[in-house]
């Protein structure tokens, strides 16, 4: 149940458990949190609520230091989803909503969540205004308010913890396994399918551009990628990069991928890519003619790896 403000809750007198974060990547320590605060709930009979953001907190407080995230929300919320809570509040994170301090965000969480009997964050987790709240306090409120408190310690993965930023680092450098490793499941780029150029159909191989505003990318080249479209896996070719052939005056970042063997409209709907095998770099090409011949070579190379026994002609360590 996806909730836009608390007081649809409705908890008719059984206790909730509560887990508060911003939760990017949804990733094992997160997981970690979530999947205590539901247990908890049900061992107590009570309700399990995730509280996150619409956006990340930065966006408002501090936009020059906003982090590149490794989620579009849409696909935030389902892996909140999957995690099975019984309710969802996502909060417009906004200028008003950033000037409550914690100690007003306590009281009114108590207020219409109640009965509250348990809160769970991580042991870095900062909320309200100038980041008033913290672990330490809310404790205190805890004890204030009659809820049990859990600060969760970072889960570890090769002797250091597991965090977002841990994750964006290895999505740049393009270990997609390593990226696995730590979400806990394969790593996703996802976004909504927008019109292009239509560069890609007149060479010869179509493509689905990618809308991917503030997210996290990989390194530029060109991948085979499996995208999830729908719940459905095809096989792919995807091109990330400036395009360096077209000659465009003011060179923008595209994410295009060529669909093996489909055909329909995807205009509008969120698809993902999983980065299978780098292919190569992107690189220039003194024609079109000569573009669309490589693109063929791709496309012969991705099918071989999706749909067939092959291997990675280069750059293994970017396989998943």
């Amino acid at each position: 149940m996806l909730l836009h403000h608390l007081t649809e809750l409705a908890p008719a007198g059984r206790p909730v458990c509560a887990a508060i974060g911003m939760f990017d990547g949804v990733h094992l320590g997160h997981q970690h949190i979530l999947r205590d605060t539901v247990a908890a709930a049900r061992e107590g009979g009570g309700i399990s609520l995730v509280i996150t953001f619409d956006r990340h907190p930065a966006a408002i407080v501090a936009p020059s230091r906003v982090p590149q995230l490794l989620q579009p929300l849409t696909a935030r919320l389902a892996a909140l989803a999957a995690l099975q809570p019984d309710a969802l509040w996502l909060i417009r994170f906004d200028e008003a909503f950033s000037r409550k301090t914690g100690a007003e965000f306590i009281r009114e969480l108590v207020r219409d969540a109640g009965p509250l009997r348990r809160v769970c964050v991580g042991e870095n987790f900062h909320f309200g205004h100038q980041r008033s709240g913290n672990a330490v306090r809310l404790r205190q409120w805890g004890a204030e308010f009659g809820f049990a408190v859990e600060v969760a310690a970072p889960v570890q993965f090769e002797g250091q913890p597991i965090s977002s930023t841990r994750i964006r680092d290895t999505v740049r450098r393009g270990d997609f396994a390593g990226a696995a490793r730590l979400l806990g499941r394969a790593y996703e780029l996802s976004g909504i399918v927008i019109r292009g150029e239509q560069v890609g159909r007149q060479l010869g191989f179509p493509t689905a551009n990618l809308d991917v505003p503030g997210l996290v990318l990989p390194p530029h080249g060109v991948y085979a990628t499996r995208v999830v479209v729908n719940g459905r896996k095809l096989p792919g070719v995807t091109n990330l990069g400036l395009r360096p052939t077209l000659r465009q005056a003011q060179p923008t970042l595209h994410v295009e991928t060529h669909l093996l063997d489909f055909t329909g409209d995807l205009y509008g709907q969120e698809i993902a890519l999983r980065f299978v095998a780098r292919l190569r770099d992107e690189q220039h090409f003194p024609s079109l003619v000569e573009l669309r011949a490589q693109i063929g070579r791709d496309v012969a190379a991705a099918r071989e790896l999706l749909c067939g026994t092959g291997v990675a002609p280069s750059d293994r360590s970017a396989t998943s």
